[in-house]
């Protein structure tokens, strides 16, 4: 296997600036937006078929053509990705789905779908020669940071809001990591990260800031296909707070499209936030291109505690690009439904994932979605690192 990576490109509308993939880079200087990493499509077709993936390995690097890291040697994998997709019949009985589905991003290294982000960018990370790296985290993004940093042999350093799970913060001290814990939101621990980037020479993973950890979190929608037999589910509904779930799909989904390996059909894309942190889904009622911050931002879900997004403009072109949606719902009742889930179904979600449950309900009352499409929740992480909340 070889990656057919070839260059990173601006996503902003108007720029298209290019850039190298061997070396480092961020945002895009011109205009300060996300960069994409982008592939020789038809070299890919011609090497390989999706048929190639039945014999490989159960993780995300199976799809290693579209993948940036160049040196096999250079990976750094946990045993990441291709997480199981259960149907979910005794859940969907409650309410009269007829084809509903979980995917438990939980059952990942570190518990949480952001090992896929962390996997990608520290190896690029490895690849580009960089020893030190830095990052803010509402949570779990940190513990896999920490742990991805001590199996690479870098040296890492996060920085988290004081009231972030402590199981977060002990991870991340427990492989390694320097541990900074500030006053505020994330993205006040996003300047001090920058700031202290700035002084030490550090490299900064914040999401979307850097354009890899986008391209572990697409393996998700190459999982999603190859795993629904290459036929998308009409809906997925995601728990939102920096958004490289969404966005990493979107990009998959047109990555296989280019490739053959899908049609042009789309799932309905659907973005859940709490009541207490909603910027995506006032902006998207606002029909918006960008989010505005959103003050004093609350919500026992930490992912979901992101009061501003690098990559608002792509999460808002994902969501409506599908014919999707948003919706904001209660801290109460996505706790309520961590319960439900684990009970009927044995899968125990973070408060992110049992949000979506709660969303789509609120989703179909609204007539955004029936029930009888196939229907798939994403769980980004296990309800392990919130006992308190239980």
């Amino acid at each position: 296997m070889r990656s057919y990576v070839v260059e990173l490109e601006c996503t902003y509308p108007g720029c298209g600036e290019k850039y190298s993939v061997d070396e480092i880079n961020k945002l895009c200087i011109k205009c300060g937006r996300v960069l994409y990493a982008r592939y020789d499509i038809e070299s890919v077709k011609k090497s390989m078929s999706k048929e190639d993936l039945v014999n490989r390995d159960p993780n995300m690097w199976r799809y290693f053509e579209m993948m940036p890291v160049k040196d096999p040697s250079n990976v750094i994998c946990l045993g990441e990705g291709f997480t199981p997709i259960f149907r979910a019949e005794n859940l969907g009985k409650i309410e009269g789905y007829t084809d509903l589905h979980i995917k438990d991003e939980g059952l990942n290294p570190t518990a949480s779908f952001k090992a896929r982000g962390m996997s990608a960018a520290l190896s690029k990370a490895k690849e580009l020669g960089i020893k030190n790296v830095t990052m803010p985290s509402a949570g779990n993004a940190a513990g896999a940071m920490a742990a991805y940093a001590a199996a690479g042999n870098l040296d890492a350093h996060v920085f988290m809001p004081k009231d972030a799970p402590i199981m977060n913060q002990k991870e991340s001290i427990l492989a390694g990591a320097s541990l900074n814990l500030i006053d505020g939101l994330i993205n006040d621990a996003g300047r001090l990260s920058n700031e202290f980037a700035d002084k030490e020479n550090l490299f900064d993973v914040s999401t979307l800031k850097e354009p890899y950890r986008q391209e572990g979190k697409k393996t998700m929608g190459y999982e999603i296909a190859e795993q629904f037999d290459w036929e998308l589910p009409d809906s997925i509904i995601y728990p939102t707070g920096g958004g490289t779930g969404i966005v990493g799909m979107w990009k998959a989904f047109d990555e296989m499209e280019s490739l053959g390996w899908i049609g042009s059909k789309r799932p309905k894309m659907f973005t859940i936030q709490a009541t207490g942190c909603a910027p995506i889904v006032k902006a998207f009622e606002e029909n918006t291109q960008h989010a505005e911050l959103w003050e004093n931002a609350s919500t026992k879900a930490a992912g979901m505690r992101v009061p501003v997004a690098v990559g608002d403009y792509l999460i808002l072109q994902a969501l409506r690009e599908s014919g999707g949606g948003v919706a904001a719902i209660e801290d109460e009742d996505m706790i309520d439904n961590m319960k439900l889930i684990a009970s009927t179904q044995g899968i125990l979600p973070a408060p992110e994932g049992a949000a979506t449950y709660v969303g789509l309900n609120k989703l179909v009352s609204e007539k955004k979605i029936d029930k009888d499409e196939t229907i798939l929740l994403m769980n980004t992480g296990s309800a392990y690192k919130y006992f308190e909340l239980m």
